[in-house]
């Protein structure tokens, strides 16, 4: 790494700059085990998440609108950013060392508990029910107690596979990455052939016009959607050749991701009509509507397969529960690796921080992710009264609010990084210097807390101060504030707890300059 001839006399390590002594104790069983191929269907796996296409597509024409500007003016510019960051500072942990370098332990600590618990909510909500809803529609209903050993299994086969090595479990985003591309693949050809057989339900061209209303509405489930980028670089120790890789994989999965979203919601605004189209089944409600072609009908209840129709209906379920399962798993091996590094760091109770000697992964973390998904799932089950939408919607805020709230603070590391870092070599560099920097940098900040405070208030601007109109049906506002606030609060008194109880941890910094600083030129502040 080339660095200026008087850098040695300016580069001054900071505190929040040097590592642990027991980062150095659990980096030593990290294993090498994720290459070009293997980064590049992980992302693909974090990026397309099908739980979500329904609720997009029920916004009508409309949401395919948005969903395109967001993928100009959120999504590439995000790409660009996690391809500097990745590339320039390859670390276990991303987004938290990222957050750590630019902003400090304090900080980075209490926005790694949001960004980590989000996931085993997700997975232990929208993920169980979506994936339950799926069986029960194509398989007979499951029944009370049967939905709750479903969902059991669904959620401890994901933790499972995050406990494995790398290098076995990182088949699981294999798989569920060429199901996606199979499934979308195939749900696009099907579609191709009903359009022939029953023509299309198309919109009308002024249904594509954008208005402020849904524009609120869709920014939380739309930005919810764009994100992942940084997942793989938790596992940053664990890659081959991270400086390379990141750029390389980030920039192809960005053009992927985007097909594989607008082409299958696309689809399902030309097959169902609009009143049948629902947050929760709307894609699964479409596969069953364009599966007819291979034998089945269509009635004003809903369609109804049969032979092959039933068959391929089948083997498409089946596949879309593993691609919800992948989409979980992967989230959970990035996500518990980011406060696996945290509690080694100093920035969480050090029993976190433990990996695993024989597979290299933070089994301690993987169990408790396990452990708050099984709980999100009963007492959802439980507190939701029955209907599966409403636990449904709850949920979706609960988990979009955590999301985006955690990328206000990971997002101008960006800008921090480069004037506080800018001795660092960077193997890739966002275009046009400092202005691109800052572009790239308060865009994708913009929509982050664009997407939070919309999250928050819901109908924020729309007509008047608060539009209670826009409300997940079957909340009251003084109710649904509740749902966000108690559970935002609570997880930000755990992060600030997690900080208290890693300060004996904190306070065993290693002599050694951390690896983006040559040993030769560092200069040791002292004691921290």
């Amino acid at each position: 790494m080339s660095v200026e001839p008087r850098a040695a006399e300016e580069i001054i390590l900071e505190t929040h700059d040097r590592e642990t002594t027991a980062a150095a104790e659990e980096k030593s069983k990290l294993q090498k085990h994720f290459g070009r191929f293997d980064m590049l269907f992980f992302l693909i796996c974090t990026l397309v998440g099908l739980d979500t296409l329904g609720v997009v597509a029920s916004s009508g024409p409309e949401g395919l609108t948005w969903l395109l500007f967001l993928a100009a003016f959120f999504f590439i510019p995000y790409a660009l950013l996690t391809s500097e960051l990745g590339s320039t500072f390859t670390e276990e942990g991303g987004s938290y060392i990222w957050t750590r370098l630019a902003f400090g332990r304090f900080v980075a600590c209490v926005n790694a508990v949001l960004y980590w618990l989000s996931n085993p909510v997700w997975m232990g909500g929208l993920l169980c029910i979506t994936a339950v809803t799926t069986w029960n529609v194509f398989f007979g209903d499951l029944g009370e107690v049967g939905k709750y050993l479903f969902s059991f299994a669904f959620i401890w086969i994901g933790v499972w596979a995050a406990i494995l090595s790398f290098g076995i479990g990182k088949w699981i985003p294999t798989l569920g990455a060429w199901m996606r591309v199979l499934l979308l693949g195939f749900f696009t050809f099907s579609v191709i052939l009903y359009a022939f057989k029953h023509g299309l339900n198309a919109p009308k061209a002024t249904k594509f016009k954008p208005s402020y209303t849904l524009f609120i509405a869709l920014v939380p489930v739309l930005f919810f959607n764009f994100v992942g980028f940084e997942l793989p670089s938790a596992a940053g120790d664990e890659m081959k050749d991270p400086q390379k890789d990141v750029p390389f994989t980030v920039i192809r999965s960005a053009f992927a991701s985007v097909l594989l979203y607008g082409v299958p919601i696309a689809a399902i605004l030309f097959v169902l009509p609009a009143d049948r189209i629902t947050g929760l089944s709307g894609f699964i409600d479409t596969m069953q509507t364009v599966f007819t072609v291979y034998g089945g009908e269509v009635t004003k209840t809903g369609a109804t397969l049969t032979g092959a129709g039933k068959v391929l209906g089948d083997m498409a379920a089946l596949g879309f529960i593993l691609v919800l399962l992948s989409s979980g798993t992967t989230w959970i091996m990035g996500s518990d690796r980011s406060q696996a590094v945290a509690g080694y760091d100093g920035a969480g109770p050090r029993v976190l921080g433990t990996f695993s000697k024989k597979y290299g992964t933070p089994i301690v973390v993987n169990f408790l992710s396990g452990m708050v998904a099984t709980i999100v799932m009963i007492l959802a089950f439980q507190l939701s009264g029955g209907s599966a939408d409403k636990y449904f919607n709850a949920v979706l805020n609960v988990v979009l609010l955590f999301t985006t709230i955690s990328y206000i603070v990971i997002f101008p590391a960006l800008i921090k990084l480069r004037y506080s870092h800018g001795h660092v070599h960077r193997p890739y560099k966002v275009p046009f210097g400092m202005k691109g920097v800052w572009i790239v940098g308060v865009l994708t900040t913009f929509w982050a807390v664009l997407a939070s405070a919309v999250g928050l208030f819901p109908g924020l601007g729309d007509g008047q101060l608060l539009n209670d109109s826009a409300l997940p049906d079957g909340f009251t506002r003084g109710t649904f504030e509740l749902v966000c606030f108690i559970p935002l609060v609570i997880t930000l008194l755990v992060g600030v707890l997690f900080y208290i109880m890693g300060a004996r941890t904190r306070a065993q910094l290693a002599d050694a300059p951390p690896p983006f600083i040559p040993p030769e030129i560092a200069v040791d502040p002292g004691p921290a």
